[in-house]
């Protein structure tokens, strides 16, 4: 890659589904080099994912290199120990004592490479009488608190209609990686990053452990709003919806001169953030009954000369169109050799003197082999054909 802050840097990449690649994404989008380890003939099953089409392996691969390699066999485990002694972390995301089970323990690594960084994702983490569960990241958020919390409460609970527990144990292992990075620079010393999918999605909790502990209230389904916090909704006009966020005080006061009313500004049922919760209802009622005169574009522009946060509920076309977007080149279209008119989101977040690039999209099953088991490794044309020919890679 032309350019990125972890240019220089290498990670091996085992596992499959989201995640463990999507920190293998972050890491590469952003110039580590990522070799990333699939079962010959089969590959990620994320290579089959996506609506319609295919195209969610594009996207989560993309900047990574493929080679094939069977973990089962031996011979598959001695060259991962070779990789390793070349690599700065290892990425894997297979059940807690698979990697033990293949003698690829952190334990065994370090010996071969103590500034071996080894980032674990898993449902449950590395200890503790769940360690050891299959855990997927809908299973992870149910107990992280997130799905109890998502949906309207004449329903049971929604998911988020996103991988969320997935994409964000992926995100803290990055993240933890990179601390591991800077602590190895001090001195010399890997260690490991252990990201359960359940207590990256406790994190996003907020206040709801020390709202039962010290006050005995547990958080519910609210819906589209946060109880006690006004307004803040999503308010019907005449040609579709918006959402409003006016619930600061200085705010408030701006919304209340844009809807021809300042004196709700000042007035004492809504004047303060505790008011207009206690009278969030009549306050939404208000709102809704003065945005259904609107057309959404007209009362967007309205809002913002008054600088009241106010937006649309975006889906894919909004996206692609909003001038916004397309100026911080939010969106972008990149080249396949399949998909003519592949657009992903571009690499976040932005650094100003390394911004990272999506080089490429991702790779054909094993399409780096050659380069990573010749160039890399040293194994020579005759060795290659014969691991190929044994099922080995």
């Amino acid at each position: 890659m032309a350019s990125g802050a972890l240019q220089g840097l290498r990670l091996v990449e085992m596992g499959q589904l989201i995640a463990g690649p999507f920190c293998g994404q972050l890491m590469a989008d952003h110039g580590a080099e990522v070799i990333k380890i699939e079962a010959p003939g089969a590959g990620d099953p994320m290579r089959e994912w996506g609506r319609n089409k295919p195209v969610w392996w594009p996207v989560v691969a993309r900047n990574k290199k493929s080679i094939t390699l069977n973990l089962r066999d031996q011979r598959g485990q001695d060259i991962v120990r070779r990789l390793v002694e070349k690599s700065d972390f290892l990425l894997e995301n297979f059940r807690t004592g698979t990697m033990e089970k293949w003698n690829l323990g952190y334990d065994q690594l370090s010996a071969i490479n103590p500034g071996l960084i080894m980032i674990r994702v898993t449902g449950f983490g590395q200890t503790g009488p769940y360690a050891r569960r299959a855990g997927y990241g809908s299973i992870g958020e149910a107990m992280g608190g997130i799905r109890n919390l998502a949906g309207d409460p004449s329903t049971p609970p929604s998911r988020v209609g996103l991988s969320i527990g997935d994409s964000l144990a992926a995100t803290f292992a990055c993240l933890g990686a990179l601390m591991a990075l800077q602590n190895r620079h001090r001195t010399g010393q890997g260690q490991v990053v252990d990201s359960a999918i359940y207590e990256a999605v406790l994190a996003m909790m907020e206040s709801t452990i020390p709202e039962y502990t010290e006050a005995g209230f547990t958080r519910e389904r609210t819906g589209a709003t946060l109880p006690k916090v006004a307004p803040s909704n999503v308010y019907s006009t005449s040609d579709g919806e918006i959402l409003i966020a006016a619930n600061q005080d200085s705010v408030w006061k701006r919304m209340a001169e844009a809807m021809g009313h300042p004196e709700l500004g000042s007035d004492p049922r809504f004047a303060t953030h505790h008011a207009r919760g206690e009278h969030q209802v009549e306050l939404d009622d208000m709102i809704s009954a003065w945005t259904k005169s609107w057309s959404s574009a007209d009362l967007l522009a309205h809002l913002e000369t008054h600088g009241v946060p106010a937006g649309k509920i975006y889906k894919a076309p909004d996206m692609l169109e909003d001038p916004h977007f397309k100026a911080r080149e939010a969106i972008i279209k990149v080249q396949h050799p399949h998909f003519q008119n592949l657009w992903m989101q571009n690499v976040f977040p932005k650094l100003s003197e390394t911004p990272g690039e999506v080089a490429w999209a991702g790779p054909e099953l094993g399409q780096h082999n050659e380069e990573i088991y010749g160039d890399v490794l040293g194994m020579s044309r005759q060795q290659m054909n014969s691991l190929q020919n044994e099922g080995v890679i």
